[in-house]
């Protein structure tokens, strides 16, 4: 009997350890697709639309914004966060107020601007009051 469960165990392992390879593999791939479209984010080509290159240019600053120092108080660095995150939302539907027609989503990016301009405000506030 020792025999066959140190059989079964060498079996079960060889499975365990080619199913880790494989999603290791798997893993390495999807790391390099992603780092493949970063690399490729913000390289519009010539013949974008002027709302393309708007919206491009509308992220890639939120992004760079909300790369903040973080503090370790998880309601400042939220905070700090969220303004360049809510900004880049104002900004992206200011892009659809000056490049879109459908009713329906001109009236969302009123909306947003709205209530985000709002929200940024209140943070500020908030921030002025308790981030010291």
């Amino acid at each position: 009997m020792p025999l066959l469960y140190s059989t079964i165990a060498l079996a079960v392992l060889g499975v365990l350890t080619t199913t880790t390879a494989r999603a290791h593999h798997h893993d390495v791939q999807l790391v390099q697709l992603a780092q493949a479209q970063h690399h490729q984010h913000g390289k519009t080509s010539a013949a974008a639309s002027a709302s393309t290159k708007a919206y491009e240019a509308a992220n890639d600053k939120m992004h760079k914004d909300m790369a903040i120092k973080y503090s370790g108080n998880a309601d400042v660095d939220f905070a700090r966060s969220m303004i360049p995150h809510h900004q880049g939302a104002i900004d992206m539907a200011k892009v659809a107020l000056a490049h879109g027609k459908d009713p329906e989503i001109r009236k969302l990016a009123e909306e947003i601007i709205k209530a985000q301009e709002g929200e940024i405000a209140w943070m500020r506030n908030w921030l002025t009051k308790n981030a010291k």
